[in-house]
């Protein structure tokens, strides 16, 4: 009957939709500028033209009223069903969509419509996950599908999640996304065997440029359990973290928790005067030290306050100066009231 193509939802109707993208010279004149090749470059198959103007699509900053457009338009599943396959018909093209600022928060957009379009997703998640955690844009993919994917396909996230954990806790975005599943995860057990992953590992973290940033979040999250377990992972290696910049804020982060600041302040106190010294001397350490004066008088610790301030007294005249000035004067104020 010649009426097929009538349809505004089937499939030739949306990629004529593509045909119609105006990204030439002539169409992009003026104050937006021609856009560069597209940088992923697809083999050579009958789909090629498809693809390109799909990934223009995907992740140009100008395409998107097209986008809007056509994927409203998507009512037809099998028509939206068709556009995805494509999207993840192969892994590279896919890794490059995803990577782009708008082609990430385009593809977040299309997760959780249908079944079947969330399965294709979800295979392409898996088949690069440690890539997409790793990413900037990317991981913010696998993050949203985390919350809408169904019950089975989020456990099996929450696995791979689980066996990449310290190398993406490693990675400079990485760690921020591991933070947010961290933060987020819907599952009490998976939640669990993630804080009790970045606990038993936490000395290994803590040393790490990204990786102490989740033994930070963990902490925040005030979980007694979590927080003890870092705490008895450190064990014996506070004074050591204290003289890093981010490790002090972790030695810091323990110094607030009743479960851990004990931990820390029989550490100071077993440490010997000259490091003790240099510590509360340190740009980094001093701010420690300063914290465990005023936490200790916070909480009531005076067993603890007391020990501290006799140890650190002797020391009152070498603190006078630079990063140690703050501490005399609190030791000379808790002297008086001790």
């Amino acid at each position: 009957m010649g009426m097929t193509h009538n349809n505004p939802f089937s499939m030739p109707t949306l990629f004529e939709a593509l045909q119609r993208l105006r990204l030439s010279e002539e169409e992009t004149s003026g104050s937006i500028p021609p856009p560069p090749p597209p940088a992923f470059t697809p083999r050579a198959t009958v789909d090629n033209a498809r693809l390109i103007k799909l990934f223009n699509l995907m992740t140009r900053k100008e395409c998107v009223s097209q986008f809007k457009e056509i994927f409203s338009k998507a009512a037809d599943p099998d028509a939206l069903l068709k556009i995805v396959s494509l999207l993840t018909s192969d892994s590279d093209y896919f890794m490059e969509v995803v990577r782009n600022k708008y082609g990430s928060k385009r593809v977040q957009k299309l997760l959780g419509i249908s079944d079947d379009v969330d399965a294709l997703f979800y295979a392409a998640i898996l088949h690069r996950f440690y890539d997409i955690m790793t990413d900037k844009y990317a991981s913010y993919v696998a993050i949203r599908a985390m919350l809408v994917f169904d019950t089975m396909e989020k456990f099996r996230m929450y696995d791979h999640v689980l066996y990449y954990a310290l190398d993406i806790a490693r990675d400079h975005y990485g760690c921020i996304a591991l933070n947010e599943v961290i933060t987020d995860v819907g599952d009490a057990l998976y939640r669990k065997l993630l804080l009790d992953l970045v606990a038993c590992n936490a000395l290994f973290l803590s040393n790490d440029p990204s990786g102490n940033f989740v033994v930070q979040h963990v902490l925040t999250l005030y979980d007694s359990r979590c927080t003890s377990n870092v705490a008895v992972s450190l064990l014996g290696h506070c004074v050591d973290l204290s003289f890093q910049k981010y490790g002090s804020y972790i030695v810091e982060k323990l110094l607030e928790a009743e479960e851990s600041i004990a931990v820390v302040v029989v550490e100071l106190l077993e440490c010997e005067g000259g490091r003790l010294s240099k510590l509360a001397r340190n740009e980094f350490g001093s701010f420690v030290v300063v914290k465990a004066l005023k936490v200790t008088h916070a909480m009531n610790r005076f067993d603890l306050l007391g020990d501290l301030v006799q140890k650190l007294m002797p020391l009152r005249h070498l603190l006078v100066t630079f990063h140690g000035s703050n501490i005399a004067k609190i030791l000379e104020f808790y002297g008086l009231l001790l």
